[in-house]
C-alpha cells in the first residue's frame, strides 16, 4: 500500500446504503444488483459531460468503521454536474491523502481480496490510519485501484 494524494472529482451514478455484514449474505446483499445496473449497456449514455471511460465506486457516509453502514455510489466521473437522470445521484469526492491499493486479477474476487487487505490494515492498527471519510475505487481495463482516505 502506497500513500498518495488523490484529486477531487464528481461522480454521477446509482447509490445504495449497505453494510459489509449484509454483503456476506446473498439474500441481503445490495452491491451485486447495484453493479449489474451500473454495468448495463448504455447505463450512463444519457449523462452529459463524461470525463473519461472509467467506472468509479465511491464509498462514503460511513456510520462508524468497516463494521457500520456506508453508502456506495457506482457511476462515472463528470466535468460538471448535469441535470440528474431519474434514479441517479451526484457526489463530490474531495481531494484526499489516500492509501492506494491495487486490485488485479479475476473480478470480483480481486476487489474482495484488496478490501480484505484494507480491513486487515485497519484492524491491525496499521499506519496511516483510515479516516472513514470517502474512499474511491477506480475501475479500468487492467483491474481497479482503491484509494482509501487516511
Amino acid at each position: 500500500m502506497d500513500v498518495t494524494n488523490r484529486d477531487e472529482l464528481v461522480v454521477v451514478g446509482f447509490a445504495v446504503r449497505t453494510t459489509n455484514a449484509d454483503e456476506l449474505d446473498p439474500d441481503r446483499a445490495k452491491l451485486p444488483v447495484l453493479w449489474q445496473r451500473a454495468g448495463a449497456p448504455g447505463a450512463f449514455a444519457h449523462v452529459p459531460g463524461r470525463a473519461d471511460e472509467l467506472l468509479y465506486a465511491v464509498l462514503t457516509d460511513y456510520e462508524s468503521d468497516h463494521h457500520g453502514a456506508y453508502t456506495q455510489i457506482v457511476g462515472i466521473a463528470v466535468r460538471t454536474v448535469p441535470r440528474l437522470p431519474e434514479g441517479m445521484v451526484a457526489v463530490r469526492v474531495p481531494a484526499a491523502r489516500s492509501l492506494k491499493v491495487e486490485a488485479r486479477g479475476q473480478m470480483p474476487q480481486a476487489i474482495v481480496d484488496a478490501w480484505q487487505r484494507v480491513w486487515k490494515h485497519t484492524e491491525s492498527g496499521g499506519t496511516p490510519a483510515r479516516s472513514f471519510a470517502t474512499d474511491l475505487e477506480v475501475h479500468h481495463p487492467g483491474g481497479a485501484d482503491l484509494y482509501i482516505a487516511v
